[in-house]
This record gives structure tokens, sequence and C-alpha cells, in this order.
């Protein structure tokens, strides 16, 4: 059978390529896409070809093709419907690249539950980015706690947080249109002058050196900054003189490529994608799915959808097979 895949081929510019999905062998299914979602931050360095040529290897999404910088299938969030290869037709997730029918390994895909929409379902690996940094960053009830970035993570982290009995979450950004949908979430919000300082946790998700600045700013004595912006080829100066030290403060590093050292001996990637899958039964994520883009017209919408973030909303990927359902 045939299938169309999303190809990163040059900086800037992505394509559509016809590609043939074998019928599945034993342990393996077929999956005819229905919804992807795009990871703006990741996404935006793999189309500028700026992933770090000593990250090629860790930074390969489980199920891509190619080789960094270019030509390479990436992406790592699409749901779909079982058309072979498993007695059930049901609706999955896979970190899959962006494309509309493939093949994998049955242990690739992992069941949407039935509370969570397919739609919904494509912020899984999203919120399993948050839910390492909360075993990374460790919040505990009534804590005061501040999430500088208020992109799709940052705003997923906030969520979680939110959460916690008694504890209080500010989101901060730049961009006020982020207030109302902070709010319905659970989370105070504020511009970076006006966030409440000496927090007992700070997370660090705006992908800019200002964002950094800000967060340190914000934490109080001896509390620890997790840190989950990428920034891939550039350089980030962080302040790191002034009351740096003598605060104690720490910078914790929160990557997805790796279970947290404190659930590592316990959970799986596999485990952990799913709890996070479980996570998102709640109506009021839908608020996080921005408006669906046809998949045949990706190419041409790529760079716009990657330069601009509204609301910190999700990308969303419309396959023609969601049309054909609907």
């Amino acid at each position: 059978m045939q299938g169309k895949a999303l190809w990163y081929v040059a900086p800037g510019r992505a394509e559509l390529r016809e590609e043939t999905v074998d019928a599945p062998k034993a342990g393996e299914v077929q999956v005819r896409s229905l919804f992807g979602a795009i990871s703006r931050g990741t996404e935006r360095l793999v189309l500028a070809g700026r992933v770090p040529a000593s990250e090629h290897e860790r930074m390969r999404a489980p199920l891509m093709a190619g080789t960094f910088p270019f030509p390479v299938k990436y992406g790592y969030a699409t749901v779909g419907q079982i058309e072979a290869g498993s007695a059930e037709p049901r609706i999955v997730f896979s970190l899959h690249p962006h494309q509309s029918l493939f093949t994998v390994l049955a242990d690739a895909v992992i069941p949407v539950p039935e509370r969570v929409p397919a739609r919904r379902a494509v912020l899984a690996a999203n919120m399993e980015t948050a839910l390492n940094a909360l075993w990374d960053g460790a919040p505990g009830p009534a804590d005061r706690i501040a999430v500088v970035g208020g992109g799709l993570v940052g705003l997923l982290i906030a969520y979680l947080c939110a959460r916690l009995p008694g504890a209080g979450v500010t989101v901060v950004d730049i961009a006020s249109t982020r207030a109302e949908v902070a709010h319905r979430i659970g989370a105070d919000f504020a511009d970076p002058n006006a966030a409440p300082t000496d927090c007992d946790l700070v997370f660090h998700a705006s992908g800019t050196a200002a964002g950094l600045a800000t967060a340190l700013r914000l934490a109080g004595d001896e509390t620890a900054i997790v840190e989950l912006s990428w920034y891939g080829t550039g350089e980030v100066a962080a302040p790191l003189g002034e009351a740096f030290h003598s605060r104690r403060l720490r910078l914790v590093s929160s990557q997805v490529g790796s279970v947290a050292p404190s659930h590592r001996p316990r959970w799986t990637r596999r485990g952990r994608l799913m709890a996070a899958l479980a996570l998102l039964e709640e109506p009021v994520l839908d608020i996080l799915v921005g408006s669906s883009i046809a998949f045949d017209d990706l190419p041409a919408k790529l760079p716009s959808i990657l330069d601009y973030e509204p609301e910190g909303m999700c990308p969303l990927i419309r396959y023609p097979a969601a049309d054909e359902t609907s």
C-alpha cells in the first residue's frame, strides 16, 4: 500500500513523499493516521537545520528515518486507527513521524483511553515531557511554583502542578494572550516584571535567554530551576553571577529522552507514555489543541506554523482519514 510522509529536506523546506507501506507481519500492526501534533520548539530547529552534530544520534526520534541535518523524516506524535495486524481496530498513539499510513511493531503503539478523544490524544508526547519535568522537580503541596514560558509544555506543567493541594502556580510569559488559557487550566498568570519571587520551585520552558534570567530571578533561596528549553546550536548567556551562588540555586536539566532519575528504577518509557495518555482525560485540555492543518497543506504552511505560537496551543495535523470518519 502507499502512504505519504513529511520529510524535512533543506533549511526552511519540507515536502511530502510517497512511501510504500508493507503489510504487517507477525507482531506488527498497520495504522492509518487521523491526527498528529507538531512540536514547535524541536521541529523549528529541525526545519532550520540547527540540530548540533554532537546530538545527531541522541536527537533521533524513535521511528524517524534519514539522518540529520537533511533529509529527515521527523516527528513524534501521531494518533491513528489500527487497520491490520490486530483483531481490534482501536485508536492508538505512536511516536511516529508525520505519515498518513505506517506499519510498526505492535509494542510501538499505545491504546488511547476511551475517555480521551483522538484530537486531544496528540498531546501525549508533550504531556510525557511535562510529567517527566515534574518527576525531575518534585513539586509538593502548598508550593509556590512559577512556570516561565506559556507554550504548550509550560502550560501542561502548570496544569499538573495546579492539581497539587494548596499549590500556587503562576505561568509567566510576555504574551498576555496566554493569560486566559492559564486561568482555564487552574493557574495564575503574570508578566515577567510582575511575577512572584521567592518561589519554591521554578520550571523554565520559554526557550529564550531572557526567560532563563527571569526563572533565576524568581527562584527562592536554595531553589531548583528545572530547565526544559533546548536551544540547538544556539549559545545562551545565563546570569550565574550576582547572587546565584550565595543563594545556592540549582539548575536541573530535564529531557524526555530518559525517564527522570527519581523514577527510572521503577518506570519504563512505555509506562510513562501510558501514564501521560491517562492524564489527558480532562476536557479542559481541549483548549490546548489549536485549529487543524490539512496534511497535504503541511509543507507550504509549516514555516509559518513554526514561527507563530498563538496562546501556547498545539498545531494539529488533520489527515484525510479524519475527514472520512467524521
